[in-house]
């Protein structure tokens, strides 16, 4: 993995990635804010804003088969989403022979659909962004020096502690675990706790560390000493304009609700 990449990002070179980490960062935040303020009864609007992010895709060069695996993320919202028509009171209808809430029904399109594009509009602004970019941007953005050093070293921690959960597994079955037996949860359940403790320890070495460097409590300007230059009025003209049609629709949707 190269300097100030992460686990989402893409090499590349196309205008999405050359686009400011601030504008994209205010982009997606409007984009997300639209697509939650639109009526969740209206199906066009939601296919517009698919259209969105697929027309970035492309100026992005990031494939399809490049995007779906990770938007596995937001499996654990679809499980919740489909117990809803049956969980929910109110009105009921007949789908396949089962008796299911319309309001839950409603409920469920909107978590699955909003958290889908929710998802796939941060995916790409997660691949076209390295973290080397976000400490300037985000101190642009007016985040506290504090907040946006927790960020960046959980970014760069997380590697390292999503290789040792590897070894770890790797070690267990090498001695004969099976991780789709029931009767290894406990084993998994005692894995996940010593590596919260090895993590915590880590951490607490890499304070040392930072302390016996001169840190005194203050997080620095991190936007100060080799940040690329503010974005142009130009730039955030045209890197906005998804976030532009993306309102455009919102309040489109609700005038003809």
């Amino acid at each position: 993995m190269g300097a100030g990449a992460h686990p989402l990002y893409r090499h590349g070179d196309s205008a999405v990635h050359r686009a400011p980490a601030e504008v994209k960062i205010v982009c997606l935040l409007v984009f997300v804010l639209a697509i939650v303020a639109t009526p969740r009864e209206m199906f066009w609007p939601y296919a517009v804003y698919a259209a969105i992010i697929v027309v970035v895709w492309q100026f992005a060069q990031i494939p399809l088969r490049w995007v779906l695996p990770r938007m596995l993320i937001e499996a654990p919202f679809v499980v919740l989403a489909v117990l809803l028509p049956f969980a929910e009171g109110g009105a009921r209808v007949e789908v396949a022979g089962l008796q299911l809430s319309v309001s839950g029904l409603w409920a469920a399109w909107g978590i699955v659909i909003k958290g889908t594009l929710g998802v796939a509009a941060a995916l790409t602004v997660a691949a076209t962004t390295s973290t080397t970019e976000l400490p300037a941007a985000l101190s642009r953005l007016g985040v506290p020096a504090v907040a946006t050093s927790v960020l960046v070293l959980m970014l760069r921690y997380v590697d390292l502690l999503a290789a040792e959960a590897s070894r770890m597994r790797m070690a267990r079955i090498s001695r004969g675990d099976s991780p789709r037996a029931l009767h290894q949860a406990g084993a998994i359940a005692k894995g996940i706790g010593a590596l919260f403790l090895r993590s915590y320890e880590r951490g607490e070495r890499v304070y040392v560390a930072m302390l016996s460097r001169g840190f005194d409590g203050n997080a620095p300007d991190l936007a100060v000493i080799g940040a690329p230059p503010r974005a142009a009025a130009a730039q955030w003209a045209v890197a906005l304009i998804p976030a532009y049609a993306a309102v455009t629709v919102a309040v489109l949707a609700w005038m003809m609700r």
